[in-house]
C-alpha cells in the first residue's frame, strides 16, 4: 500500500474480542478484593494495560493491598475463558484480504496467550512469525511505552514514519505516538463505551473508525495525507 511500509496490529480489541472477557474476570476479581468495579468501568479505564499495572495502578488510588495472588489467578482464569470463548473482531478476514502489504502484531498480551487466541481465531497463519508481545522485551517495556511498536518496526527494517497503527485503548495509542507512528483508532469491539472514541482521538490518533471493514479504505485514504503527520 502506498504510503505505508507497515501495518502494526494491537490484538486484544482489534482482531480479537478479548478485553471485555478479560473486563469480566478482572471486575470480579478486584470487587471480591474490596475494590467495587464494574465491567463498562474496567473496559474505560484500564483496557490496554497489563494486569499487573492495573493493580499497581489502584494500590496507589486506594488504601487496599491487592494480593500478588491475583496476578496468577487472574492469568489462570482468563487464560480459560478466552480458550473457550474468544471470538474475531467482525471484518477482521475482509481487511487482512485486502491490505496486502506487510503487517505484524504488537501487544501487551503473553506470547502464549497471543499463540492461543490467535489459533482458535483462525488468525495464526495469517501474520507468521510476526506476532510480538511487549512482555517478551521486559515487564517494564509494555504499552503505554513505545518500545513494542519501534520493535515491530525494527523487525521488517523500517522507519517509523512510514507505519500505521491500529489501535483501540488510550494507553496503546500513546505508545504508537510515542513511537512516531500515524494511528487508526477503533471502537468496534464489545468493551467500547461512549467517550471511546473522543479518548482515541485526544490520545493522537488521525482517525478513528468502528467497523474493521472500513480499514482497507480509510488506511489508502490516509496513505495520501503524508502532510498531515
Amino acid at each position: 500500500m502506498a504510503g505505508f511500509d507497515l501495518i502494526l496490529f494491537d490484538c486484544d480489541g482489534v482482531l480479537v474480542d478479548s478485553e471485555i472477557i478479560a473486563a469480566k474476570v478482572e471486575s470480579k476479581l478486584l470487587t471480591e478484593a474490596g475494590y467495587p468495579i464494574s465491567v463498562e468501568e474496567m473496559g474505560e479505564r484500564f483496557a490496554g494495560m497489563t494486569w499487573k499495572n492495573i493493580l499497581l495502578s489502584i494500590e496507589k488510588e486506594v488504601d487496599i493491598p491487592l494480593s500478588a495472588s491475583l496476578i496468577d489467578k487472574s492469568e489462570k482464569l482468563l487464560d480459560a475463558r478466552l480458550e473457550r470463548e474468544v471470538k474475531i473482531i467482525e471484518g477482521v478476514v475482509y481487511a487482512l484480504s485486502r491490505l496486502t502489504g506487510p503487517r505484524c502484531i504488537c501487544s501487551n498480551s503473553s506470547s502464549a496467550r497471543l499463540d492461543m487466541m490467535l489459533r482458535k481465531v483462525g488468525l495464526r497463519e495469517v501474520f507468521g512469525p510476526h506476532v510480538y508481545s511487549a512482555k517478551d522485551l521486559g515487564a517494564d517495556r509494555v504499552k503505554p511505552k513505545p518500545d513494542i511498536y519501534l520493535h515491530g518496526a525494527a523487525q521488517f527494517g523500517v522507519q517509523p514514519q512510514h507505519c500505521l497503527v491500529v489501535e483501540d485503548s488510550v494507553h496503546g495509542v500513546a505508545a504508537a505516538r510515542a513511537a512516531g507512528m500515524r494511528v487508526i483508532g477503533f471502537t468496534g469491539a464489545s468493551h467500547t463505551y461512549p467517550s471511546h472514541a473522543d479518548r482515541l482521538t485526544d490520545a493522537g490518533a488521525e482517525t478513528v473508525i468502528s467497523r474493521m471493514m472500513d480499514l482497507p479504505a480509510v488506511a489508502a485514504a490516509m496513505a495520501e495525507w503524508q502532510g498531515a503527520i
